[in-house]
């Protein structure tokens, strides 16, 4: 019985508190994103502190990579169109990082308790890898459109101009950066920047 009541308590708490995996309800505003999750902000604030990465910069490549779901993952992969294959990657999370770039930096900044869905590891883990782009590629901590292409294709593809053959990705980088600067107005506007 007291396995039973414990179960419907955590049920309970899980139905009224939302799954902390579940994006804000308006991820076009950045007033909406950090009034609903105040503790995101903390911590993009913390990983800005720490990477010097803008809090706008992490919103607008969260946005891109998994729209603020902590269990996003890539599609799956068909053969002929019906056998599964597996994913596409072994991309997870918030950040969306890779498997073995998840583990390079847990070993270097993150600690081996780091989660990919855990929304302080993963913009904590964006803030590192970005900082790597600006220490080996010189990019600038506040440019969202070259930190979102070395994000994509690695800092090694970005310094050899592979992003430059893909024009989709060149319209990507170019909407992240847009988002960006749209969210330092919101967070202006609202007093959180």
């Amino acid at each position: 019985m007291r396995r039973f009541l414990s179960l419907c308590a955590l049920a309970l708490l899980t139905a009224c508190g939302g799954s902390p995996l579940r994006p804000p309800s308006d991820i076009e505003n950045a007033c909406t994103i950090v009034s609903e999750r105040p503790g995101w902000l903390r911590d993009m604030q913390r990983a800005e502190r720490r990477w010097g990465v803008p809090v706008e910069v992490q919103l607008a490549v969260i946005h891109q990579e998994s729209k603020f779901r902590g269990d996003a993952r890539t599609p799956h992969r068909f053969l002929l169109g019906i056998i599964p294959m597996g994913r596409q990657s072994t991309a997870y999370g918030y950040s969306q990082a890779l498997d073995g770039t998840w583990d390079e930096y847990r070993r270097e900044a993150g600690g081996w308790s780091a989660r990919r869905d855990r929304f302080g590891d993963a913009v904590d883990f964006m803030g590192w890898y970005m900082d790597q782009a600006h220490r080996r590629a010189g990019i600038p901590k506040t440019s969202a459109r070259d930190l979102y292409l070395a994000y994509h294709d690695g800092i090694s593809g970005y310094l050899r101009g592979t992003y430059r053959r893909k024009a989709w990705l060149l319209r990507t980088a170019a909407e992240v950066e847009a988002r960006s600067q749209r969210y330092r107005v919101q967070l202006a506007s609202c007093g959180r920047r």
